[in-house]
């Protein structure tokens, strides 16, 4: 376990840090960034998930729960380590916008570029990716596999590959398979090697810096992937490995028809008769990543929206009984050495807060829903208990300064009371400083609120799917100036 006790942290996703290929990397930018999290007296560096995106790019749809992302393998490192030539990368097109990802240019230069890197090193660290390999059988021949296939059929989703007995998972077939797209699988198993050998560099020094990472587990897998396909038993698909139902959530205050996720729905009862074998290995995969894990969707373990597969909107759903402590039970008690946050958000009831009591894990606290001038919010700094995680906003939320410009006045006026708000004070810095204060152990910030950043610098519009996950940080925004000023931040208020 490690110490969760009144720290402070940041949220910066990987795919935000300035890189000249496109996206955050764990290269140059990512080490520069722990040394900043340490001058800056941080404890943690939040992340979003590092899977292999999908389909819409957002890191919460992954081809794996225990795959690594591609992207995130920084070229520079592998030039270091002659499997590319500088040429070979700066030939190719990255996009045209530093502060912008271009997902179309990447998918298609990124894997031209790590064919080459896959050609010169296959055979000088065959033995090194085949020790790999074995360590993360369990894992990763079904997933390496799943992309050769996913490349061969032209990206199109599993459930509408052609070959009936690939679709079923046929023994027989993936054998043929394997034979067949055997360069493929060599190629996306050595892709994995390469991407947690950066990794666990990256975190070994972070460790020696004293910067512990948090990272989200979703709470549902992506239908287009390799755990469903591979491990199809767990989930509640027909005979056509299609799902019966779909996760989302109901209507609400903000959004009509609710939000339709089109997650396939877990088989509890079938994974409770396995003693939750599958999602001990997933939290153990994630384990190898993070020290701490942010469960998603926490609720949902309580009880979760299931909406008929085929429709449009959520607003079709019923409420069905989650596993509730049989599995929080489960995985607190069978992992020691990490920490655990329940994201709590959304539509909450005696159930889930029961749960959340008996779990004792910590909740969390947004300050941009804190702000009632008519009521007391349990957001409210002075209601944030200490066995929470508090924030101004999450990745899903506004920036604050961004907030700001789309919060009614009467609200804006009693929050700048309420926090002691000065005029030459952004509402940005404003939120930090009220989140500092708070008696909650841990406080996060989102990076953009540090650089005290325009709204329109948002990670993620719940809802939508255009425009999002694609903000990258300057170049040069990392300053002295900026890490004593959360520095000093932070010591006012005791989280050093």
């Amino acid at each position: 376990m490690i110490d969760l006790d009144r720290k402070s942290g940041i949220l910066m996703p990987m795919s935000a840090l300035p890189s000249p290929y496109g996206i955050g990397t764990m290269g140059k930018a990512a080490y520069q960034f722990v040394d900043f999290l340490k001058s800056a007296g941080q404890r943690y560096w939040q992340l979003l998930p590092l899977g292999p995106t999908s389909y819409g790019d957002s890191p919460y749809s992954s081809f794996s729960t225990f795959a690594g992302n591609p992207y995130y393998i920084d070229l520079d490192l592998l030039v270091k380590d002659k499997l590319l030539r500088r040429s070979e990368i700066e030939a190719m097109p990255w996009g045209s916008d530093d502060e912008r990802v271009d997902y179309g240019t990447i998918f298609t230069s990124r894997f031209q570029v790590l064919k080459k890197a896959f050609a010169r090193g296959r055979e000088a660290l065959g033995g090194e990716v085949a020790a790999f390999r074995r360590d993360n059988a369990r894992w990763i021949e079904d997933y390496a596999l799943f992309m050769a296939l996913k490349v061969k059929y032209n990206m199109v989703s599993w459930i509408e590959w052609p070959d009936e007995a690939l679709r079923a998972h046929d023994e027989r077939a993936l054998a043929k398979a394997r034979e067949e797209l055997r360069d493929d699988v060599d190629f996306y198993i050595f892709l994995q090697y390469l991407f947690f050998r950066q990794w666990n560099a990256l975190r070994a020094y972070a460790k020696e810096k004293g910067i512990a990472f948090i990272g989200d587990v979703p709470i549902y897998v992506a239908l287009d992937s390799a755990d469903v396909w591979g491990e199809s038993m767990f989930f509640q698909l027909d005979e056509k490995k299609l799902p019966r139902e779909v996760a989302g959530v109901p209507p609400d205050a903000f959004t009509d028809d609710g939000q339709l996720w089109g997650n396939p729905l877990y088989d509890w009862d079938r994974m409770k008769a396995d003693g939750f074998g599958w999602w001990i290995r997933r939290i153990e995969g994630a384990g190898k990543l993070y020290d701490v894990i942010r469960i998603d969707h926490f609720r949902g373990f309580e009880s979760y929206w299931a909406v008929p597969y085929g429709d449009t909107t959520a607003r079709n759903g019923r409420w069905r009984p989650g596993p509730g402590m049989d599995l929080v039970g489960v995985l607190t008690s069978w992992f020691g050495n990490l920490d655990f946050i329940a994201e709590d958000l959304g539509y909450t009831t005696p159930g889930v807060e029961k749960l959340l009591a008996d779990s004792r894990l910590p909740g969390m606290k947004i300050l941009e829903f804190a702000f009632d001038p008519n009521g007391d919010s349990a957001f409210m700094p002075h209601n944030c208990a200490w066995n929470s995680v508090c924030y101004a906003g999450t990745h899903d939320n506004e920036v604050a300064n961004g907030w700001a410009k789309h919060t009614p006045k009467a609200v804006l006026r009693f929050a700048a009371d309420y926090i002691h708000k000065t005029e030459d004070e952004s509402w940005a810095w404003a939120l930090i400083r009220t989140g500092m204060s708070t008696p909650s152990k841990l406080f996060v910030m989102q990076m953009q609120d540090v650089l005290d950043l325009p709204g329109d610098t948002r990670f993620n519009t719940p809802g939508t799917v255009a425009g999002n996950w694609q903000w990258r940080m300057k170049p040069d925004a990392l300053t002295k100036e900026l890490a004593k000023k959360v520095k000093d931040c932070t010591k006012t208020y005791k989280r050093l």
